[in-house]
């Protein structure tokens, strides 16, 4: 491992799925330092609800920077109360320009059970086509085996969970250890 990427954080697949009126967040719970996995059973699959509003995120990147964000999407959606899209796109232009979130290091997937948004760093809030969603290591092992159960009779939950798996056979940073939250419009 290189000194430039000390600590040298891995880890993590979230995955959202939208399919006939739920949305399921699915994110696997294996945290990796270098080629040591430090943790199996994170929990980076939230649900959040600010005034009675229930929206899920989940995350990839580091944990503290992503709580931080977290906090931050929860007092914009307290300010705008189910205008989720509202709020990520204030959260994302926070992201942008101010200096200390600039530095943090996580992307979020959010939804209210209705939209779905991907939020980066760079001021992106980006609603997916196909009605699917991943980041992380195994992102986008996870995107296209989901891309290719949309169109069979399988559930939003059951393309979630298997489009983990597959992503957890393939990924060393992702593994099997879920947490799923659901939400329906």
């Amino acid at each position: 491992m290189s000194t430039d990427s000390f600590p040298g954080w891995h880890g993590t697949t979230i995955i959202g799925v939208r399919k006939n009126g739920t949305v399921v967040i699915a994110g696997d719970g294996q945290v990796s330092l270098g080629d040591t996995v430090i943790k199996g059973t994170a929990r980076k699959v939230r649900k959040l609800s600010p005034g009675g509003f229930d929206v899920v995120a989940g995350f990839a990147g580091s944990t503290a920077d992503a709580f931080t964000l977290l906090e931050r999407l929860e007092a914009k959606l307290e300010a705008t109360p189910g205008q989720l899209a509202r709020a990520s796109v204030e959260l994302a232009k926070d992201w942008r320009t101010d200096k200390y979130l600039q530095k943090l290091e996580a992307m979020l997937i959010v939804t209210d059970g209705r939209d779905i948004f991907v939020i980066t760093g760079a001021g992106d809030v980006l609603e997916p086509e196909h009605d699917v969603a991943a980041i992380g290591s195994g992102g986008n092992y996870a995107l296209a085996a989901a891309r290719g159960l949309m169109d069979s009779d399988r559930s939003a939950e059951e393309i979630a969970r298997r489009a983990m798996a597959i992503a957890a056979d393939i990924c060393v940073y992702t593994n099997g250890n879920l947490t799923v939250e659901t939400l329906a419009k």
